[in-house]
Formats: structure tokens, sequence, C-alpha cells
């Protein structure tokens, strides 16, 4: 194997392999040769390409390679197609910006084909840096054979999707008030209204209406969108609850409100009278004066009246609320059942598409709605109409594009009829597998019981045309299902499907003679389009027919949280008319990756860091780990920290480096000395290995094999990773650190250090093979090395190995738990010291390990000479013998406090109260009954405290275990301190130096002042050269003057040890 040096650049080393990749285009390569095994069907959700890839992007695309890249190592075929979303508001909304467009005339005056071109040229604006930083990332995925929904094959399939809708009976064209965007001109989709909500400030009124038949008299209704009230047509009360007539004290004026809503005027009943009581349906088909007299006629037709429907509350307000049919959806259902409105007939609606008023409200005419309503509130109150004006903070939706309130209008459009097969998506949305199952038994579960016919139309341009062709009374109806079928009907051939293209494209009427019929002008919604993606990227049905057939529903899907509205909304809709399917079997929602303060990532605030620049900093690897073992896969929030990053490169990534480096300076070494048996990898070798430490970490790994196969076909990444980083910290602290010595040769047992290296080998390469899919580059970088003394034949890229299965042999559940426990000892034996300030370095007398289980303690025996070297004690004393060791226990305040209420006290006082063979039950059971209550195990915290001399001893313990160290030193110990203390400096001297473990090297000394040290040091040589990294040393002698190494510049450092400065 090559010499690898000592420090690495992990995004240079990524750099390299992405240039390896591309030199044997591992890519398709690794495609070719899967073919023929089963599919694997990966559906990759269409970003935009007119913005750049954010930490969300990152994100989603890190869990999207795991999961192919998995399952390609576990023999599968996996194509992975890139897709573009080019259609709709985001590209609209940037070239609005960027020409100057304000309004409908501003487009139609540029023309539709000149408008269409602006969009066309942007949409793949940044779609090279999308490639650019998605490779980076180490994600496989198809850029060349990518699909985009501006193409015509994926629009023709989304013309079939929508006849097929249309077939079924399960399309049509309402008049329906909606979310609508002033600032984009379009009508929203009730998932993308919620998709951006802010906490805001609106007027709060009260606004009197008096009855006509008792001018004295005034219903109080209460609004927070006082624009609305100009086209006001009633009030609405609840016909079941309890109403006040009542006498103001200070004015003397009568009102009518909800009984229990009195408090939004009055602050105590001394400043009213109750007149009388009556119920709302009392109070059906009152007239009252208009507000304003815009809309006066409409009296005629039944305005201007009280009405009475169950959707009125009194948790706020005055229990009366004012009726817009044009600008609220209760208002138009409560109004049109009432005969207020007519369906199909025109509404009062004096607002225009971009939210200004128009000339029929003449005292507001040309201006913003929510602009006007302090000029509303200014009439209002001239007029003698406003009881009260106050502000009221509440959350508020935005368009999620242009960042402008929306507001709920009535608008022609066409829908699908969503409610029609409710229970069809609940029933379909149990048959898919969703990690988090939270999201989709809760969230998402919700969300479709109240699902809401879906208005798929878009007053705009840059989109897919709705295929309708209609006569002018709208009779006579036709819908399109493919660019053939309207070549049939119309005669003209096309070859592009946007409006530009097709609006001039009339049928003729089969009802009329000489009767045309002319194409609706909406578009489709952008995310009916993305919800078409399974079938309009494969061109289904025109093309692909069986390939189709046989990937769907996907395997696999992922996105984030937004998206139970969005993405995963739309395409269970689509799947569920069309086929009465789910589309997929298998979905990952990931969280939102939020700034540091845990406020949204804004490139305005630059509250994060770039992307790219912690790709260069720290690397790929890092920042997938660092994102996936996060809670931001188990859809939480994830507040983004570079030190997150950071750490990672620190506590994982070098670690595990360093234990690759070691494996191969060994094997080196070893080969070096054994020229002609050199070392080869040898798994049945490892597995005969002797060696308890050995048979340990094979079956720590196989147990890691297993443990992964089970949780990735489970789709639990979130309990993988962590495993999977643990597992490397066992590797490097406890496997490699020891067994140091055997691996470098040390014990002169070659065919040990044989067996240790095939086993260190092993690991490392099934690692490298497990971390694959996570870690794509360090992986690559490990096996190209090793795979230079692999077998000749060997695959040219760890990619292309398959996935490690668990071999059944080397699986030992009984060795892991008495490492597990040897662990715990040497982990507690550390602590320990530290508390006392006595490093490792000075040898101690004993430590003594107290259980009553005695397979513990004879486990522990077994392990014996690794926990004398890592706590540097004499004696392992083991014992059953707890007489030194006092039990208490203590209630957790808060837990069993909340739970407990009163009778805490009592119970407290108990607990502390309990024996010693109270608690070994409660600690043997889980559990315990006292007063009358059962206390658990989290609710009640064991002590533990050694009643030994702790001036001699130090004690330590865990919920197993306790052990205490005999803190006694003689002369001979010290002198091993002393020892320890010179080896540690030269290892760093040595790594200051650059050295080699293989370079000969001469190491000398001096410590003038004290005989007594240098004495030590002699009689320590042996012990220094045995335990330092002086294995190759020719010399350690003391030294009268400073002389310089033939081979190496010589180094020196000193150190003060007893009464003397030691210089090496």
């Amino acid at each position: 194997m090559d010499r690898v040096p000592e420090k690495i650049s992990f995004p240079k080393t990524e750099q390299e392999i992405l240039q390896f990749w591309a030199e044997i285009d591992a890519f398709q390569t690794s495609l070719k040769k899967s073919e023929g095994k089963p599919e694997y069907t990966f559906y990759d959700g269409p970003p935009f390409a007119t913005g750049l890839p954010h930490y969300g992007h990152i994100l989603a695309g890190s869990i999207k390679d795991i999961v192919t890249r998995y399952a390609h190592m576990t023999g599968h075929h996996v194509a992975r197609r890139f897709g573009w979303d080019c259609h709709g508001l985001p590209v609209e909304f940037e070239v609005d910006k960027q020409l100057g467009i304000k309004t409908r005339d501003d487009v139609l005056k540029m023309g539709i084909p000149k408008y269409n071109a602006a969009c066309r040229a942007i949409v793949m604006r940044y779609s090279s840096e999308w490639e650019t930083i998605v490779n980076r990332l180490g994600r496989w995925i198809d850029f060349k054979n990518d699909y985009k929904t501006l193409d015509l094959n994926f629009m023709e399939s989304v013309w079939w999707v929508f006849k097929e809708m249309s077939k079924k009976d399960m399309v049509y064209r309402g008049f329906k008030v909606m979310p609508y965007s002033t600032g984009c001109t379009t009508p929203l989709s009730n998932f993308e209204a919620n998709l951006a909500y802010k906490d805001v400030d609106d007027p709060a009124v009260v606004v009197s209406f008096p009855l006509v038949d008792e001018p004295e008299t005034a219903l109080l209704a209460w609004t927070t969108t006082p624009w609305t009230l100009p086209s006001n047509l009633a009030l609405c009360v609840n016909p079941t609850m309890d109403y006040v007539k009542l006498k103001e004290t200070a004015t003397g004026k009568q009102y009518i409100m909800a009984e229990k809503r009195t408090v939004q005027l009055y602050k105590d009943e001394s400043m009213f009278q109750v007149l009388g009581k009556l119920k709302g349906a009392e109070l059906k088909g009152k007239k009252y004066v208009p507000i304003f007299k815009y809309f006066e006629q409409e009296a005629a037709r039944g305005a201007f009246q009280v009405l009475v429907d169950s959707y009125v509350t009194d948790d706020s307000g005055t229990g009366v609320v004012h009726q817009a049919p044009a600008f609220g959806e209760d208002d138009y259902r409560v109004c049109l059942a009432a005969g207020v409105i007519q369906k199909g007939a025109s509404l009062v609606s004096p607002v225009d598409a971009s939210g200004w008023f128009t000339n029929e409200v003449w005292d507001f005419k040309g201006m913003y709605v929510k602009d006007a309503d302090k000029e509303i509130i200014k009439k209002l109150k001239a007029d003698g109409r406003l009881v009260q004006n106050a502000q009221f903070r509440h959350p508020y939706p935005f368009c999620w594009r242009s960042d402008t309130p929306l507001i709920y209008k009535a608008v022609p459009s066409w829908f699908v009829a969503v409610e029609k097969v409710k229970d069809r998506l609940l029933a379909n949305n149990k048959m898919s597998y969703w990690v988090p199952d939270f999201v989709q038994e809760k969230r998402f579960h919700n969300w479709l019981q109240d699902a809401r016919d879906w208005a798929v139309s878009r007053n705009r341009y840059w989109g897919t045309p709705i295929p309708i062709w209609t006569s002018e009374d709208g009779e006579e109806i036709v819908v399109v299902g493919s660019v053939d079928e309207l070549e049939q009907l119309s005669g003209v051939r096309v070859n592009d499907l946007h409006r530009e293209s097709i609006d001039h494209i009339t049928i003729p009427s089969k009802k009329t003679e000489g009767g045309v019929l002319r194409r609706v002008e909406e578009v489709f919604d952008c995310w009916f389009e993305s919800g078409s993606m399974p079938y309009a990227q494969l061109h289904y049905p025109f093309e692909n027919k069986e390939r189709f057939d046989n990937g769907f529903p996907a395997d696999f899907i992922a996105e984030g949280l937004d998206q139970t509205r969005g993405w995963f909304y739309t395409l269970l809709v689509i799947a569920t008319v069309l086929f009465d399917k789910p589309p997929f079997k298998n979905l990952i929602v990931n969280g939102l990756v939020l700034a540091a303060d845990g406020k949204k990532m804004s490139k305005r605030l630059k509250n994060y860091p770039d992307p790219v620049i912690i790709l260069d900093e720290y690397g790929a690897d890092a920042l997938r780990l660092y994102l996936i073992n996060s809670p931001v896969v188990r859809a939480e929030p994830l507040r983004f920290q570079e030190k997150g990053v950071r750490d990672n490169v620190k506590d994982v990534f070098l670690p595990w480096f360093n234990a690759y480096r070691f494996l191969t300076e060994t094997v080196n070494k070893f080969n070096g000395e054994n020229k002609s048996s050199p070392f080869a990898p040898d798994r049945q070798l490892a597995l005969k290995s002797t060696n308890i430490m050995d048979k340990w970490i094979l079956a720590a790994t196989n147990s890691l094999i297993a443990f992964v196969r089970k949780e990735m076909e489970a789709y639990r990444l979130y309990t993988v990773v962590p495993k999977l980083v643990r597992f490397i910290e066992q590797l490097t602290n406890w496997f490699v650190r020891l067994n140091r010595r055997r691996l470098k040769g040390s014990t002169d047992d070659v065919n040990d250090t044989r067996a240790a290296l095939a086993t260190l080998f092993e690991v490392v390469f099934t690692l490298s093979k497990l971390m694959a899919p996570f870690t794509p580059f360090i992986t690559e970088y490990f096996y190209r090395n090793l795979r230079k003394i692999m077998p000749a034949g060997s695959e040219e890229s760890v990619h292309f190995l398959d996935f490690p299965t668990p071999l059944a042999e080397a699986l030992n559940d009984r060795i892991e738990l008495a490492v597990s426990r040897m662990q715990s000892v040497i982990q507690l034996g550390r602590t320990a010291r530290d508390r006392r300030t006595l490093p490792i370095k000075f040898p101690l007398t004993a430590v003594t390990v107290m259980h009553r289980d005695p397979e513990v303690l004879s486990d522990v025996l077994s392990l014996k000479s690794y926990i004398l070297d890592e706590l540097n004690v004499k004696e392992v004393i083991t014992t059953s013998d707890e007489s030194t060791v006092v039990w208490s226990a203590k209630p957790d305040f808060q837990l069993l406090g909340q739970r407990l209420k009163k009778d805490f006290g009592a119970v407290s006082k108990a607990i502390q109260q309990l024996t010693h063979e109270q608690i070994q039950k409660f600690r043997a059971d889980g559990q315990i009954e006292i007063s009358g209550h059962t206390i658990t195990s989290q609710e009640m915290v064991i002590l533990r405290e050694f009643k030994g001399d702790t001036k001699k001893f130090e004690a330590a313990y865990d919920d197993l275990t306790l052990i205490v160290l005999d803190l006694t030193v003689d002369e001979k110990m010290r002198q091993e301190g002393v020892a320890r203390e010179v080896i540690n400096r030269i290892q760093k001297l040595r790594k200051k130096a650059g050295v080699h473990p293989t370079d000969p090297i001469e190491v000398f000394y001096s410590a003038p002042k004290d005989q007594s040290l240098r004495e030590t040091l002699e009689a320590q040589k042996g012990y220094i050269k045995v335990l330092s990294v002086l294995d190759f040393a020719r010399v350690f002698r003391v030294c009268s003057q400073r002389r310089r190494c033939s081979r190496l510049p010589s180094l020196e450092c000193s150190v003060s040890i007893a009464s003397d400065e030691l210089r090496l």
C-alpha cells in the first residue's frame, strides 16, 4: 500500500476523488454493472433552477443519495434522474422584477410570446451551479438524462393526466373564494396559502348596523379586514347562541351583540344595562341599514339582512360577523345558501386582479385594499358607524413568492374534485410507509381529512396550458389529452404546447354549425405538474409503458416537512384519482434547516455560512454526516452550526483517518520485515484468531452490519448514523489503542501480528463499505489504497461493491457484553483519576471492581490485562462485597412533582427513607409502589456513596458498576511515572520532527543536577524503549553534550522532573 501522509486535507482529497470518478465514469459504470438486477424506483422532486441550492436542498439530496447508494449496493438497479421545475410563479416573479411588470395589462401589452420567451431564458439560469454543487456533494444523479417540466413530452403527459381526471368526472369549473396573491395576481391553492405565515398587527374594528325597523338599535359586528366592508351584503349570527340587547351607560346607545362577548367593549357590567335577551335565531331575516351606498341596489336581491350559521363562535369579536361573499369562504357559502347571491351570477367584487379598488367604490378607487383600511376607518368614524378601533396581532398568510399579504377572493377556476375521493386518499396514505411516522399519522392525515377541492388553474402565462377548448357560452367543452388528439380535432400539428403556440388554435364545434371552440386562458398550477412527474418524466402513456408499470409506485422519495401540503399531497391526489394507489412505498421526511439563532435562513440577513465555503473548508463528507446525524432527519428543526461540521472533522474523520493510516503503516512495516511472506488480507485468518479483542471487534462489526441492514430497510437513518459514528470511536479508541503493540509486531509473535493485521484490515475494509453510502469520498479514498493488497480483479471503486452481510461465525454477543463491561471499568477509572488530577502515566496500586453479579466480575477478570494497562494499575481486584457502599434514592422533583402534586411531599419523604433491600428490588423491577403510587425509574434517581477512606481511595460508578482506585504509591511506581513522562516527551518530539514509525532514530538525554533522576532513567531504559514508539531506536543513552543525528535534524525539549530539568 502507498505510504499515507500524517496530515490530510479532506476537501482536497475529495476533489481528487471527483477527478477519479470522472476518469472511470463511476456513476454510469455503476449503472451498467447493475443492469438486469431488480429495479429500485426513485422519484426526485424537481427544484427550480432560478435560485441556488441551500442547506435544505443539500440535506434532502444527501438523504436521497444515501438511500439510493444503499439500494444499489444491496443488489438493485437504481436509475436516478434529476428533474427541473420550470414553470409557474417562481419564474414569472423573477421576470416581473426584471422587466418591471406589475399588472396583467403590462404582460398583454408586451405580448405573451415575448413574455414567455423571457421566462424560458431564465429558467435554467443556475443549472450549471446546481450541477456543480450537487456533484461536489458526492451525489450520484443523472443530469444529462434529466427531465424538465417545460419539455413537450412532459407537458403532453400532464395533458393526459388531466384528461383522465376529466373522464372520471373529477374536473369542474367553479366560482370559489380562494387564497389570492395580489403580488402575483393569481389564486393559490390552500396548501400554498399555508407555506408562509407572519405575525402581523391588523386593525380590529367594531361597526354598527342600525336595524331598519328599529333605527335606535344597531347590531355590532367585529372585523379585522375593514377593506371588505364596502362589499358587505349581510350579517351572520349563530342561531343557538345567546344575544343581548343592551343600553350603553355613557351614551345611551342601544346595541345587540353576543351575551358572552360584551367584554369586547365593556370592562364591567356597570358600563351597560341589559334591556333584553334573545337567541340568534330570533334575529334571522332582520334588515339593517348598509354601511356604504355603493351597492344599495343589492337590497332588492335580498342583501342587507341577518343570516344564521353555526360557524359563528363566541371566542372572539361580538358574535356577529359581517358577510362579504366575494372575500370570504364562509361568507360565500352562507350567502349562497340564503339566496343573497346566485350560483354562477356575478358577485359584488370591487377589487381588481392587483388588489386595487375599482371605480365602483368611488371613495377609495385606485387604492390597494390593505392600504385602504385607514381611510375606510376614517369614513366609518365620520359617518358615526365606528364603535371601536383597536389593533389585533395574529398570524396572517403571505404569498410564498412575492411576500405580500394574501387576501381571500372569489375567482373562477378549474378544480379537481378532491373531496370526492377523500376516503380513498386516507386509505392510500395508510398503504405507504413514512419516516418518521408521526408526520404521516398526524400532520398529513389531518391535512387529508380536511382536504378541499383543488384549484389547479392559474391566471398566468408561463406554464402548461389547461387543455380545455370551450364554446363562447361554455356549454360545449372538449378536453384534449395529446398532441395527436389536438391535431385530429383542429388540423394543426404543434411541436410546443406553451400558450404562444396553441392559444390561437380553434376546434370546430360539433353542436353549432360554423361555431368554434377556443382554449380557456388558464395554465396549470405548477404543483399539478410536479405531482404528475411519475408519469410525465417517462412520457407515459405514450412511451415506456412497461417500465412505468413495473416501477409504480416508487420505492422511495424524500423531501422536507413543508412538502406535506405540497408535493406529497399532489402526488397522492393524482395517483389516487388515476390508479387508486399511493404514488410511493417509502418516504423520509426531513425537518427544516434554520440559522444558528433559530430563524429562517436569509440571504438578506446573512445569518448562515455559504454552503460552498463550508464545502471548501471542511469537505462534503463532514457536511453530509453533520446533517444526517442530527434531529433534522426525524423531521425536527436543525439550527445549523458551522462548529458542528468542524467537530465532525475533529471527532470522527481524523480519528477514522488515523486508524486507516495506522493500518497502512503497520502493514508496510510487517511486509518490510517479512518480505518472503508479506501480509495479504485473509478473512478466515481473522475469524480464527484466538485473541479476545480480535473476536470482539469482529463481533461488533458484524453486529453493526446486521443493525445497519435492519434499520436501513426501515429507512431509519437517524438510528443508523449515530451507531456508525459510535463504532468508529470503538475502533480507534479501543481496538487500535489496546492492540498497538500486537499490530506493530512488538510482541515478537509474527503469527499473532498477522492475525491482528488481518482483523484490522477486515474491519477497516468492512467499515469503508458500510459507510460508503453516507460518506462516499473518504471511503473511496481508503479503498483505493486498500485495494492494492487485495486480489487481482477487485472492483475499481468501493461503490461498485456489495453491501456487507453479517457473518454468523463472527457474531458473539457474550464477548461484546464482556468487553463493554471492561470498557465501563476503564472509563470509571479514568473518571476517578481525573477527579484526583492523576494522569494515567502515574501508576497506582490497584482498582477494585464491586458488583453483585459473578458473571460481571468474571468478565472483568478475563480482560484484566487491558484494565491494568489502560488504568496503569498494578492489580485488579473484584468483589461482591458492597459493605463500603451506601445506597440512597431521591425523587425527580420536576417529573414526580408535576404528576403527584399535593401527594408529592409524602412520597418524596418515603423515597428518601427506602432501605437497601427496597432499592435493590426497585433496580431489578424498574418500579416500586409507594403510598399508593407506582414510581418508575424515570421518576426516581438511585445514588451510591463510597464510605471508605477517601484520602486513600477514590470511587466512581455508573448504573451497573462501582470501582475504587487505591491511591497508594511506592518508589518503584514513582520511577515508572517518571519513565512515562519521558515517553510522552519522546513521542511529541517524533511528531514534531515528522518521523515515520519505521524510521531509525537516536535519542539522548541529560539530567545534570539530579543523580537520582539519572539513575531512574537508566533503570527504566528498557521500560521506556518497550512502551514508547522507540521500536527502531538505535540509541537511548545519556549525553554529556548536544550532538546532531546523522540522519535527522536534532530536536530538543526539556521538562521539569523532580528537582532537575531533563533535556531530551
